[in-house]
């Protein structure tokens, strides 16, 4: 398996947890950027996660997976997902 695919796995896991997380608990935990480590098949990886655009109707989270070397640093692998909010009437 290649580092990339590696990646992905870890940012599928990261993202599962991150988007079921209410607007309303993504907006209070992101007010500053989030950066942490997992463990992941006995490997540690970076993990941030930044909240991009705060709206009426959504908040953008990115979240982005590196491996802590040189090559993760420059381009670590990421993905974004958009949490609707409830509009009140």
């Amino acid at each position: 398996m290649s580092r990339r695919e590696e990646w992905r796995k870890v940012l599928a896991s990261e993202m599962e947890c991150w988007s079921a997380k209410s607007c309303e608990q993504l907006i209070a935990e992101l007010g500053e950027l989030q950066a942490y480590e997992v463990e992941f098949d006995s490997k540690t990886y970076q993990v941030e996660v930044v909240l991009l655009e705060d709206t009426e109707e959504y908040v953008h989270v990115l979240v982005a997976i590196d491996d802590t070397s040189l090559r993760g640093f420059i381009r670590p692998e990421g993905d974004s997902f958009i949490c609707r909010k409830v509009l009140e009437r």
